[in-house]
């Protein structure tokens, strides 16, 4: 019999960040609180016009050794992090061996902002400028946005629902807090959410160029290119990555011996519905104070604020006068947040998983990210509690918020709490 709807907790018993340099989750969150880089100067070898900008790209992946060749011929290079990326998280989980037969009660929520523009671009390129006239046949399953969704459900049998969010920046955001409210209404029991990019493309590199919105860096400074919340912030870091986390209903997770690693809580979503690209402190607003009554949190108990912050001038200012509207003055000025793209970089429509999970590490552990290199805030980001320099300790931490904030006005918020809060 179904519990009654809306009334099931949900928990996070897996999760996985894949590392662009080489190493595992447990190698990002080291680095990320350490404040280490993971950026790097970026060059695409057929730019006739030579942009180099800063990013974060995986070295070669010998995703046929990973995932096998019959996989790899019909998947973009977006699909197949995505699948990394799972695998991981499903593991961790600990739970085994996919069953023979499709599970109606699990299911797939996948984010991304551009799905397999990899493949896109690599077919235009073939038909325009080395004369193809006939492109692959898989080219259109592989380019599709929810091809990731669809070999992760085959993958582990996903019988129930499998959707694709396509929603900008907060793409995995709201992949993770819809699988979220599934469980929650008792529709489905497991949910695979996350999300995965690669938008390195040359098209998409040069888009963002044109709106002068990439910071600059050489090869001496890229490392540091990414600068959320400081006086001399110039633009974001575009970045490759994946990352994944397995949601389940509380009852069942207790029930197998699984690792309860935090409770998500509540989930709030808001259209800013002004302006396409200029963000929205009022929508943040909305979205903030939305998770928070979901999650029956009072504001006094959230101990972090994981920022979206992308390091452009308005965004970060914006955002943190939000923050201040949700929790007040003085909560605020006493509030720790952090922006941990100056590490990882803005992965598009990974980068709400990526930064949900490591707000959900973080809480687990009790110890909070710093931003990295914020000497110097600046005085538009005032008001709230920087962390600077070294990681925080923090064991007592009840409860923590992942923003997640998009063009075209879509916000997204998530709120973990520790298990057993």
């Amino acid at each position: 019999m179904t519990e009654q709807r809306g009334t099931r907790r949900v928990v996070v018993t897996g999760l996985s960040i894949l590392d662009p340099l080489g190493g595992d989750t447990e190698a990002v969150m080291a680095r990320t609180l350490r404040g280490e880089s993971s950026i790097r100067l970026h060059a695409q070898e057929d730019d006739v016009l030579g942009l180099r900008t800063p990013a974060v790209f995986f070295d070669p992946i010998d995703f046929e050794a990973r995932l096998g060749k019959a996989v790899c011929r019909v998947t973009d290079p977006f699909a197949r992090l995505a699948l990394l990326a799972a695998n991981e998280a499903w593991e961790a989980a600990g739970l085994g061996e996919r069953e023979p037969a499709p599970d109606p009660r699990a299911g797939v929520h996948w984010g991304t902002a551009l799905g397999g523009i990899n493949t896109f671009e690599n077919g235009y390129r073939a038909f325009w400028k080395e004369d193809r006239r006939r492109l692959s046949p898989m080219s259109v399953v592989m380019g599709m946005n929810n091809a990731a969704a669809a070999q992760i459900g085959m993958r582990f049998g996903l019988g129930g629902q499998a959707s694709t969010y396509s929603v900008a920046c907060s793409s995995a955001a709201i992949a993770i807090g819809e699988g979220y409210r599934l469980i929650r209404n008792g529709e489905m029991d497991h949910m695979v959410v996350g999300g995965s990019d690669l938008p390195l493309a040359l098209g998409v590199l040069r888009a963002w160029d044109a709106m002068h919105m990439l910071a600059p860096g050489d090869e001496e400074s890229a490392a540091h290119a990414c600068r959320p919340f400081h006086v001399d912030r110039s633009g974001l870091v575009l970045a490759e990555g994946a990352a994944c986390l397995i949601l389940e209903d509380r009852d069942s997770a207790e029930c197998r011996g699984a690792p309860i690693l935090a409770e998500l809580a509540g989930y709030g979503a808001s259209n800013d519905a002004s302006h396409v690209v200029r963000p929205n402190r009022d929508g943040q607003v909305r979205a903030m104070a939305s998770a928070l009554v979901e999650a029956g949190l009072d504001a006094k108990r959230v101990g972090y604020v994981n920022a979206h912050g992308t390091a452009t001038t308005e965004g970060d200012a914006t955002e943190v006068d939000a923050i201040r509207r949700v929790f007040g003055d003085e909560l605020a000025e006493r509030l720790p947040v952090s922006a941990t793209k100056a590490v990882h970089g803005h992965a598009m429509g990974a980068t709400g998983a990526i930064e949900a999970a490591i707000t959900v590490m973080s809480l687990e552990r009790g110890i909070l990210p710093p931003t990295a290199g914020l000497d110097q805030p600046d005085t538009a980001c005032a008001g709230v509690d920087h962390i600077r320099g070294e990681a925080r300790e923090k064991p007592g931490i009840e409860a923590a918020l992942s923003n997640s904030f998009a063009f075209g006005g879509s916000n997204a918020v998530l709120a973990f709490t520790r298990d057993g809060q």
